[in-house]
């Protein structure tokens, strides 16, 4: 069959066409939204809940900006190698892949499962929640890290590369002269850490909660590298909010807080050189680029807002903080 987009009207389709249905006539499916990187599709009804996602080469941003079409096959490898070693119910299982189409079909989370961004963006600031996220991640970190073929099967970092170190970074070290070197100092020192397995898109946008358990998704930019990386990703979801409602503050950074305990008492074990002052000055990096870089948060608009952000993010690139607190201040002052 020759390549073609996926949509909801011709999916069904090829379900029935695959074997993967017997009777695609139940079958409900719809788009979903929230990312630029993919096409993404819900299949729901007879006795299925799958969601099925094909790759684009040019992402749906601004900027032109393109990646390895084939990054769809090493999230379905992961979520296969992961299955087995994180809790039950954390991951999808893959169901179909189509390697002529860059198309893999996986197990949705569960019925009533919610967005954690969402959650979050509405004030609704669940410390579990946090919680869950730091033990996830240690997790993640510690099991493949005991595992040493990992490093072997997912080794390549060209996608991680494409839709982040160099959208993110080198981007935002581009347009910001005064901290082009910091950034480039970041990309080159994390291009020598090989410590552990990466997801690359630790956010909120991708855990689905429901009750106190996280549905993880979204592993195209696994590989083997800098897990402070994550760790630097997930804080700068959280402190970015509070700049964008501060009304909330306190909560985020309470969630900051229990994010950070968690992964720190999961870590105890094998500890990871320099993890923290690392994981911070990915979190300036990385609040940077989220305002300047090619995929700017939505949710930030004004002027005086960026303004702040770009403040404290620079001061964190320049100052380096070594510990959390002293980070967290730096925000607070930038808040003020």
């Amino acid at each position: 069959m020759a390549e073609f987009s996926f949509t909801p009207e011709n999916l069904s389709w090829y379900l029935t066409e695959k074997g993967l249905v017997g009777d695609a006539s139940g079958l409900g499916i719809r788009a979903l939204g929230g990312g630029v990187s993919n096409v993404v599709l819900l299949i729901e009804g007879n006795g299925v809940r799958w969601v099925a996602k094909q790759s684009l080469g040019k992402l749906a941003v601004q900027d032109d900006w393109r990646s390895d079409r084939c990054r769809v096959f090493r999230e379905a490898e992961a979520i296969r190698y992961l299955g087995s070693k994180l809790d039950p119910g954390s991951l999808p299982a893959v169901i179909h892949v189509d390697e002529d189409n860059y198309f893999f079909i996986m197990t949705a989370a569960p019925p009533g499962s919610s967005v954690w961004k969402q959650s979050l963006l509405s004030g609704n600031v669940e410390m579990p929640i946090a919680r869950q996220a730091g033990r996830l991640l240690g997790r993640l970190i510690n099991v493949c890290r005991s595992h040493s073929a990992a490093s072997a099967v997912f080794e390549d970092r060209t996608v991680f590369d494409q839709l982040r170190m160099d959208p993110y970074y080198r981007t935002a070290a581009q347009r910001h002269p005064d901290v082009k070197r910091p950034l480039e100092k970041l990309i080159e020192d994390t291009w020598q850490v090989r410590a552990a397995l990466v997801h690359g898109d630790y956010s909120p946008k991708n855990m689905l909660i429901r009750g106190e358990r996280i549905f993880l998704i979204d592993f195209e930019c696994v590989h083997w590298g800098d897990p402070s990386f994550d760790a630097g990703f997930l804080l700068n979801h959280l402190l970015l909010k509070a700049y964008h409602q501060p009304c909330y503050q306190r909560a985020y950074f309470a969630a900051a807080r229990e994010f950070w305990a968690s992964l720190a008492a999961e870590l105890d074990a094998s500890p990871l050189t320099d993890f923290e002052p690392r994981t911070l000055r990915h979190l300036g990096g990385l609040m940077l680029a989220r305002i300047d870089g090619k995929s700017p948060v939505e949710y930030i608009q004004d002027d005086e807002t960026k303004n702040r952000v770009r403040r404290t993010a620079k001061r964190i690139l320049l100052e380096e903080p070594k510990r959390l607190e002293i980070a967290l201040s730096m925000v607070l002052q930038g808040l003020a």
